[in-house]
């Protein structure tokens, strides 16, 4: 049965539909499946995290490639169906749960400790409306994962794997970059979904790197200086900088940027991870 056949079968006998409260729409297309096995290197060495399960369709294939898979699942309704289905598997694993309040943390370390499983990735449809929350918690968290394979709207694709400073560059671009190589790997239609969504979809990966971009000690102050350049992208970084409090005045601003050689008139994100570095260095 084919993924299309399998989810009307689901749908029909469980009387379900998508529930938008979720930003639930199921995918149909094997094709992309396939490929995001193929693209997130599923084996049996892996720990698997999935967010978003939903009738799990991807999950039935990671279950399959996968040393152990835990899916982690917030609409009850969606539970009973992966419980139906996916009970009897050893390697499976499920987590009825907002994955924001999860510990993924020590969910991690105790299933790669006490297991002969050698690495943990996340391999995701993710619900579209927490797209960014997600991938900050698991970026920032520092968990101990090798990568992160995920399905997003495209447009938010382009902006998480461009490179800082250019085309399509938003204040999570920063956050990418400096902790991952990050890559579009699939593009996905709408068609590959139902219902179909209004916007087209793309599978990123994140290769999680051993260490960070740069060695900064205090990431949160780096951050703040990114994200106070981006709450007004229209103004230039003077003077978004200026309505942050992590400055002394706008004259500060402007010798720090005179100091770097950093033209006074740029806007937030036309500027390198490695200029806010700088910038970051250069308070005092």
């Amino acid at each position: 049965m084919n993924a299309l056949s399998e989810t009307k079968f689901i749908m029909k006998k469980y009387n379900i539909t998508a529930n938008k409260k979720y930003g639930q729409n199921f995918l149909i297309d094997d094709e992309i499946i396939d490929g995001i096995i193929k693209n997130a290197d599923v084996n049996q060495n892996d720990l698997i995290i999935e967010i978003g399960p939903g009738l799990g369709t991807l999950t039935a294939k990671l279950i399959k490639n996968a040393g152990k898979v835990i899916s982690i699942e917030l609409d009850s309704k969606m539970i009973q169906i992966l419980n139906d289905r996916f009970s009897l598997y050893n390697n499976f694993e499920l987590i009825n749960n907002d994955v924001l309040k999860v510990d993924l943390y020590n969910l991690i370390k105790s299933n790669i400790e006490n297991t002969n499983l050698k690495n943990a990735k996340v391999v995701a449809n993710l619900p579209y409306y927490i797209t960014t929350p997600i991938i900050m918690k698991l970026l920032e968290e520092k968990l101990n994962l090798k990568s992160i394979t995920v399905m997003v709207q495209k447009e938010v694709a382009e902006r998480l794997c461009t490179t800082p400073g250019e085309k399509d560059t938003g204040a999570i671009t920063y956050s990418i970059n400096y902790y991952s190589d990050a890559k579009i790997v699939l593009d996905v239609p709408k068609t590959s979904f139902i219902p179909a969504p209004e916007v087209n979809s793309a599978v990123i990966k994140l290769d999680i790197l051993k260490e960070p971009r740069l060695q900064i000690e205090n990431e949160k102050l780096f951050f703040d200086i990114i994200k106070s350049a981006f709450l007004q992208k229209r103004k230039t970084l003077v003077n978004s900088l200026s309505n942050s409090n992590l400055f002394k005045n706008k004259q500060e601003i402007i010798d720090i940027l005179n100091s770097l050689n950093i033209d006074l008139n740029i806007r937030g994100e036309k500027l390198t991870l490695e200029d806010y570095f700088n910038l970051y260095k250069s308070i005092k």
